[in-house]
């Protein structure tokens, strides 16, 4: 029969686990990435942790998550901002040339968001948008079981969604994109900007339990954006629920109350009271887990 591994290949660090048939995960490994040292070195410590997780057991399958832009179709990592010199690297042809067996790849936010619609928040639904907020925004679609990616990879790359033309643009990112306002990063660049607050959004939220007026827009702002995507996705793709997880949702009801009110302010109103929006349950292990799963979607 064989194990299922699940890889999550992240900036820092590399996670590898075997995810059993109940989403328990066993064998977990997390190791520095060393982007570094470049993308062999990389590789071939993600070998020996897969070699290690194993433990000798066969292994039936292996998913790796990672950072995009990449082709899950393909099996190519492109050039993600956060693996610097992962320029079209064909992951899958060299990890199943390795170990003989079928090995899937797609972005890490979808692997997230096909472990939190299997076991976590979003278990008891057909339809499932995932979005962590976190450094960055991301986004998955899952549909009966299976990751939507989109016909060259790129759908749930809500991040650079358009919600403020001509708005404020950090990194690579549209003018006025979602992930310009709504992460982690940019509420801590905002702060900084705007009001000279320094600390990240860690600092921002901490301000705002203090009652800082300053500190309180610059998460109302966040959320407004973030309630104007959610209304947008759920016009377009009108999901069964949302489940949002990452950093910047653990800030609690600072985010979540305000949030959910807001939204209903952008939606029909036959949706109001048909939005469900709920927190993301396997925060720590859903990337091993989602990355595990990607051969055993359904078909």
């Amino acid at each position: 029969m064989g194990i299922h591994i699940g890889v999550d290949l992240g900036g820092t660090n590399v996670r590898t686990g075997i995810v059993q048939e109940d989403g328990t995960v066993e064998q977990l490994i997390q190791e520095k990435t060393e982007v570094e040292n470049g993308v062999d070195r990389t590789l071939e410590k993600m070998i020996d942790m897969i070699e290690r997780t194993a433990g000798g057991r066969t292994i039936a399958t292996i998913g790796i998550g990672a950072p995009g832009p990449l082709d899950p179709h393909r099996g190519v990592i492109l050039d993600p901002p956060n693996l610097p010199g992962w320029e079209e690297v064909a992951l899958v042809e060299r990890m199943e040339a390795h170990f003989g067996v079928d090995v899937q790849l797609d972005n890490d936010a979808n692997a997230a968001a096909l472990a939190e619609a299997k076991f976590g928040a979003g278990r008891d639904y057909t339809s499932v948008f995932y979005i962590t907020v976190s450094t960055g925004v991301g986004g998955g679609l899952v549909i009966d079981g299976r990751v939507f990616s989109g016909a060259q990879g790129y759908a749930g790359e809500i991040g650079n969604m358009i919600l403020q033309p001509n708005g404020y643009q950090y990194s690579n990112l549209n003018k006025g994109s979602l992930e310009s306002y709504a992460s982690g990063t940019a509420i801590g660049k905002r702060a900084e900007e705007l009001y000279g607050i320094e600390g990240g959004a860690e600092r921002v939220f901490e301000l705002v339990k203090e009652g800082k007026e300053e500190a309180q827009h610059i998460v109302e702002e966040a959320v407004d954006f973030l309630a104007m995507a959610i209304a947008n996705l759920t016009h377009i793709i009108n999901p069964e629920v949302f489940v949002l997880g990452g950093g910047v949702m653990n800030a609690g009801d600072l985010i979540w109350v305000p949030l959910e009110e807001r939204v209903k302010e952008y939606l029909f109103p036959g949706l109001i009271p048909e939005i469900k929006l709920k927190r993301a349950e396997l925060d720590g292990h859903a990337g091993v887990i989602g990355a595990a799963l990607l051969p055993l979607q359904k078909k």
